[in-house]
């Protein structure tokens, strides 16, 4: 059976001026598809089989073409907006037709020129469309473990649980707030730590290494903030949590562990009003 919006394999059943037709996989004629001849090999011929993306010409038409587009129906991809018209923002989908992203599809408002996280699928009247809406695309099957390194893009940040993240673009991952300390916008392209594969799959990450390794950079930091402040920084282990994170971007416990390096690297010295480096 014919799948809108996906590449599959196709038989040559006719061949005709203006391209061939492809087996529409019922017994009615009137239901082949053609494959224009910009699109077809020489010396095509019938029961060749050939392997093509399914979609709808500027005319409605069901056509196929050889051309690999940037995204698939349950797919996601970043697509770049080339238009916004007055029913939506139409989105470069590697082929000669645009992708429709419809208003009520854009969770959040899109520009033209910039890219965008969405996922396809086909509408009620058989059309392609896109999304931003793309939670329910992604998948809690991926093979990643603790502390595997991925890569993902922000589709949504919820200023209570934290930013929602699609690994690969297929795989749902959160990263907690706690597990952030600088801003994270949709669309965001990040890497990060894998810190937990929860038991339905969904993958809790953090943008920071592991404790015993994200550590040296950090004192190396703070190190390099006291010597730009002309050696001494307003923190210290009873500082508050949030004027830690204002400042330097990490959380109280990082900040007390890299501290402890350079105290015992003798590197430092910690008064009641902050940190200085040691004479």
């Amino acid at each position: 059976m014919i799948e809108m919006g996906k590449i599959q394999t196709l038989e040559v059943v006719n061949i005709a001026k203006i391209g061939a037709y492809l087996d529409g996989g019922t017994d009615d004629s009137n239901d082949n598809i053609l494959i224009p001849n910009s699109q077809l090999l020489e010396n095509v011929q019938v029961g060749d089989k050939l392997e093509v993306f399914i979609y709808r010409d500027s005319e409605d038409r069901i056509i196929a073409t050889r051309k690999k587009p940037l995204i698939q129906v349950e797919e996601l991809a970043n697509l770049e907006v080339k238009q916004i018209t007055r029913i939506g923002a139409f989105l470069d989908m590697g082929l000669e037709k645009d992708l429709l992203l419809p208003f009520k599809e854009q969770k959040y408002e899109v520009s033209a020129g910039n890219k965008y996280l969405v996922a396809m699928y086909v509408d009620k009247s058989d059309r392609l469309t896109a999304t931003t809406y793309v939670g329910n695309f992604l998948r809690t099957d991926s093979d990643y473990k603790k502390n595997d390194k991925v890569k993902g893009t922000v589709y949504s940040v919820n200023p209570e649980l934290g930013a929602l993240v699609a690994v690969d673009n297929k795989y749902k991952g959160l990263i907690p707030k706690s597990q952030y300390f600088e801003k994270i916008v949709a669309g965001q392209e990040i890497e990060a730590r894998v810190v937990r594969v929860r038991e339905d799959g969904k993958l809790d990450l953090a943008t920071r290494d592991v404790a015993y390794k994200q550590m040296d950079s950090d004192a190396e930091m703070i190190l390099k903030k006291i010597e730009r402040y002309d050696g001494f920084l307003p923190l210290n282990d009873k500082s508050n949590p949030d004027e830690i994170r204002d400042r330097l971007k990490i959380s109280k416990a990082a900040f007390k562990r890299a501290v402890g390096r350079l105290l015992k690297e003798e590197k430092i010295v910690q008064t009641e009003k902050g940190l200085r480096l040691k004479e």
